[in-house]
């Protein structure tokens, strides 16, 4: 069951000047449940939702005995939650998205990542979230749910490999590529792969912002791969990893070569 608990107001948001909402982004915290609710209502950055692990020990001690989603942010104004960001051609994500927080105890440890398994709890409130989200905003499309990391590759890796993409795909929410035709495209990339600039303007199809050098293309293939390959991320591309590049181009903006 979803339950919406609005006491905590953040107080960093502004007016979305006439945007409509056309994106959902979703993040980790790396931090327990009473600081990121304290950074998220008080220091500079905010999101819509906040979705906290119900067996996290500063939850528990806030009293709450059942999981609850906490709006930190009105969905018709602006949060502060994605900072620079691009997707569908266009920056600023914060404008035209919605922010949703997942505590999450993540870790970078000098460019060495740990990635927590979401409990089963939050991931059944975040499909129900979601599900809300998407009948209120009918103008987001599957490929508008999307992580942080995809929006901002050069600089995030949240909300990480182990939110369950395919799983939310299969609840109805989000995009996923069909079995077949990667198939298809794998027997022809064993051939050879496409030269890179190809694969660029195939990223830039899909929604990604363009990579602007070796760096940015490999962080880019990594946040891909954590959305959609999650069992390899290492940000090389291969065979596979093109192969569900251009079956997800085919399902979703008809443009697959």
């Amino acid at each position: 069951m979803l339950v919406i608990d609005s006491t905590y107001p953040a107080k960093d948001f502004n007016q979305r000047n006439g945007e409509a909402v056309r994106q959902v982004v979703v993040h980790y915290t790396a931090a327990p449940f009473a600081s990121s609710l304290r950074t998220l209502t008080q220091q500079g950055v905010s999101a819509h939702y906040l979705l906290p692990d119900p067996h996290e020990a500063s939850y528990r001690s806030a009293g709450y005995d059942e999981l609850r989603v906490f709006q930190l942010v009105d969905e018709r104004q602006r949060a502060w939650h994605a900072g620079a960001s691009h997707w569908a051609g266009r920056d600023n994500v914060n404008s035209r998205s919605i922010g949703i927080e997942i505590v999450n105890l993540a870790r970078d440890e000098g460019g060495v990542f740990t990635f927590p398994a979401y409990d089963p709890q939050q991931i059944a409130v975040l499909i129900a979230l979601l599900r809300d989200i998407c009948a209120r905003h009918p103008q987001i499309g599957a490929t508008d749910i999307v992580g942080h990391s995809d929006v901002a590759f050069w600089r995030k890796s949240d909300p990480g490999p182990r939110l369950p993409w395919h799983g939310l795909f299969e609840a109805g929410i989000g995009a996923w590529f069909d079995a077949q035709a990667k198939s298809a495209y794998e027997r022809r990339f064993r051939m050879g792969l496409p030269q890179e600039v190809e694969v660029e303007r195939a990223f830039q199809r899909y929604g990604y912002a363009p990579a602007k050098n070796r760096q940015a293309f490999q962080q880019r293939l990594r946040a891909f791969q954590m959305h959609f390959r999650p069992a390899d991320y290492r940000g090389q591309l291969d065979i596979e990893t093109c192969a569900i590049l251009y079956a997800l181009n085919e399902k979703y903006t008809s443009a697959g070569e």
